[in-house]
């Protein structure tokens, strides 16, 4: 109840605390929506960024034979593309949205560490300098695939290695105040009457994806520091002779690596749960169930981390195990699907722009949930592991699942930051160009790797030529499609029509009862939930 305390001053408050003028404003900003608004642009670029990489690893294997780069710099493309994709564009995105949207969900003032969370920022522009520039030293930038795989990033690496360790220590403590701040602002800053069982399930999943971030991220920092030391100062932590084990390092990584793929979803579910109910003009179906689903997503998250190292001649126990407890994880995620389609059902639907692409979420994402499970059953495993199916399963979760609910959030909550409407037609066009282009880039993907085509290879055998063209020009065209999105944003804030409080008749929560757009402070009285 302390937020009360500015009411004496309200008259000056907003002479005083507007935002400062310039570039002073953004470098010195506490400001939970200017943060935000930092990292969605920063998710932004780093989008456009990762994505060029891709463009080079399409070209190069647009036909067979070695045409345009060499293979090393192959693998430096492949290796920083996952790197930037991972750690630049959908976490920082998903970021940006805890940071504008938590605090108006639950009625806070702001985040409760502001400054603490004007850090996490700006620490990251640094961390992708160094990750970026890595490229241009002498041996090339890291190319050994962003799990870089000892003895990949021990023995055989070039010397950027220990840049890449540096970048990944800083992103990993800006995930980690990131994620410390999402906790505390939830924990403390609720609204009188938000209990836990009212907040929105945006709240929720990322509620529950900040303790994923707390748990996880302090292993990924032991395995980098673990490859760092095997490299440059005569551990062997991963080295045979030395006493240690390169798959010691896979189950490190995984460690890590499993419950990051789900750091990396369970926002967007709270995103599509968000959109659905608006969409559909009914209340989201199961509410207290998708809670407890994605709780128990989070939790089996943490069992099922050598899935991804059934080739690596673990025990038939071990195997059996992490087979049956990566098949049990479809049971919550199916859950969540049924309720967004029980949602929808009998529902007065329309379908804007951020309706189309949650609901190409929903089967797209469905679509890479289900080669999931055929990549769980062991022996299936042993043919799919490292071809292109793999790249087929986890760009359908992690494209048309992260990136479309990203996609979803801007278009509908863009009204709510800019005060305009963007352009529903531009919109329309770029979602449809996307969905085309999208699946003829990854669908292909499963028919190349179930004929054997390995991934992270610069060529390949004559028989998949015609395929990898196709893929390739999906590749190029879903690329270009994203500077619709560009155009559609850049229009947006410039002016359009303007949006009323409510932005979408149908869509409930405290950040509509905000005026668009949301003023620089959003709520200085606590609202009173009913």
């Amino acid at each position: 109840m302390s937020t009360v305390t500015t009411d004496h001053h309200d008259a000056h408050a907003e002479h005083h605390h507007g935002p400062a003028k310039g570039i002073k404003r953004w470098l010195y900003t506490t400001n939970h929506k200017d943060i935000g608004t930092l990292y969605l642009l920063f998710a932004l670029l780093m989008f456009f960024i990762g994505g060029a990489m891709a463009m080079v690893i399409r070209a190069e294997l647009f036909q067979p034979g070695l045409q345009i780069v060499e293979p090393d710099f192959f693998n430096q493309m492949t290796t920083v593309h996952g790197l930037i994709m991972v750690f630049g564009a959908v976490m920082p995105a998903f970021t940006g949205l805890a940071n504008w949207l938590v605090p108006m969900m639950i009625g806070a003032p702001d985040m409760a560490l502001p400054r603490m969370n004007n850090w996490s920022f700006w620490i990251l522009p640094f961390a992708f300098s160094i990750l970026l520039l890595s490229l241009f030293m002498e041996g090339g930038g890291p190319a050994f695939g962003w799990t870089f795989y000892a003895p990949l990033s021990t023995t055989y690496s070039s010397d950027s290695t220990a840049l890449f360790v540096f970048s990944v220590h800083i992103m990993g403590i800006s995930s980690i105040m990131g994620a410390i701040n999402v906790i505390v602002t939830i924990m403390n800053l609720r609204a009188p009457g938000m209990t836990y069982m009212k907040m929105p399930l945006f709240v929720w999943t990322w509620f529950i994806t900040a303790f994923l971030l707390i748990a996880v991220m302090p292993v990924l920092a032991g395995a980098v520091t673990m490859v760092l030391t095997d490299k440059y100062f005569g551990t062997s932590f991963f080295e045979a002779a030395g006493g240690g084990d390169p798959v010691l390092f896979q189950h490190i990584f995984w460690f890590f690596g499993h419950p990051e793929v789900y750091i990396m979803i369970l926002p967007a579910f709270g995103i599509v749960s968000a959109i659905v109910p608006t969409f559909a003009r009914k209340p989201l179906f199961g509410y207290a169930s998708m809670v407890y689903a994605t709780a128990s997503i989070a939790l089996l998250s943490f069992l099922v981390w050598a899935h991804h190292m059934f080739t690596t001649g673990m025990p038939v126990f071990a195997e059996l195990f992490f087979m049956y407890c990566t098949m049990l994880i479809a049971v919550p995620t199916g859950v969540k699907v049924f309720n967004w389609v029980a949602t929808m059902w009998r529902g007065a639907m329309t379908f804007e722009v951020p309706m189309m692409f949650a609901l190409a979420f929903i089967v797209l994402f469905t679509i890479g949930g289900f080669s999931g499970l055929m990549l769980a059953i062991t022996p299936a495993d042993f043919q799919y592991h490292d071809t292109y199916f793999v790249v087929a399963h986890f760009h359908y979760v992690l494209v048309t699942g992260a990136i479309f609910s990203i996609m979803a959030a801007a278009y509908y909550w863009l009204p709510k930051w800019t005060g305009h409407m963007y352009d529903e037609t531009l919109g329309q066009w770029h979602f449809w160009c996307s969905l085309i282009s999208v699946n003829l880039l990854f669908f292909p993907m499963h028919f190349v790797g179930l004929a054997g085509m390995p991934r992270r290879i610069p060529d390949y055998a004559l028989q998949f030529a015609d395929f990898n063209a196709f893929i390739s020009i999906g590749g190029f065209a879903f690329g270009l499609s994203q500077l619709l999105f560009v155009a559609v944003v850049v229009k947006c804030i410039k002016g359009g029509q303007k949006a009323t409080a409510q932005v979408w008749e149908g869509a409930e929560g405290l950040e509509w009862t905000l005026p668009s757009p949301a003023p620089y402070h959003s709520f200085t009285t606590p609202p009173d939930v009913k």
